[in-house]
């Protein structure tokens, strides 16, 4: 049995979904306000959700290691593959052209609110620089704002909050030993 709410009113109308098959077209008329509404039976179009795609931290295909986006405890974990270069990272949001964007409803995460630089060493290990990009709300390492225009090198573990959602950093080099 599926239940659906009626647009006007908020009253519930049960109906048996078994009975109707993927595609299909059903009206419903509110018994409580007489509103006629419809409803199509199948498939969302919708991409999956990160929730359902269930990723693993210490996987990564280009081997620079991602980020652990953790909003809060009643939201679901988001890990977000870093690569060469400058990751953008910010809300999620048709058409932002930031490259490593998660999905949430904290609105003091910006579109475009920080940046990591994953680059070489001399030594040829992986180096992680956070920036922040002029964000509303800053980004803080170890509860400390970053200051316009400061550059932080950060390693695996690291602990920064954009708003009021927490990130932490899984680098490659860390992910060998997990395996």
């Amino acid at each position: 049995m599926k239940r659906v709410r009626c647009p006007k009113c908020d009253n519930y109308i049960t109906f048996d979904e078994s009975k109707y098959s993927a595609g299909q077209s059903l009206v419903f008329q509110c018994d409580n306000c007489g509103k006629e509404f419809g409803i199509r039976i199948g498939v969302s179009k919708l991409r999956n959700t990160q929730k359902e795609e269930r990723p693993d931290e210490h996987e990564n295909a280009e081997g620079c290691g991602s980020i652990v986006v953790i909003e809060n405890v009643f939201h679901f974990k988001q890990v977000i593959p870093l690569r060469m270069g400058d990751n953008i990272i910010g809300r999620y949001q048709k058409g932002n052209p930031a490259n490593c964007t998660f999905e949430t409803v904290d609105p003091s995460v910006d579109l475009n609110h920080c940046t990591i630089n994953v680059c070489r060493d001399k030594r040829g290990q992986l180096r992680y620089t956070l920036s922040d990009n002029n964000s509303n709300t800053g980004t803080f390492v170890d509860n400390v704002e970053l200051s316009p225009r400061e550059r932080r090198i950060i390693g695996d573990g690291t602990l920064f909050t954009l708003g009021a959602t927490s990130i932490i950093l899984r680098g490659a080099d860390s992910e060998e030993n997990h395996a």
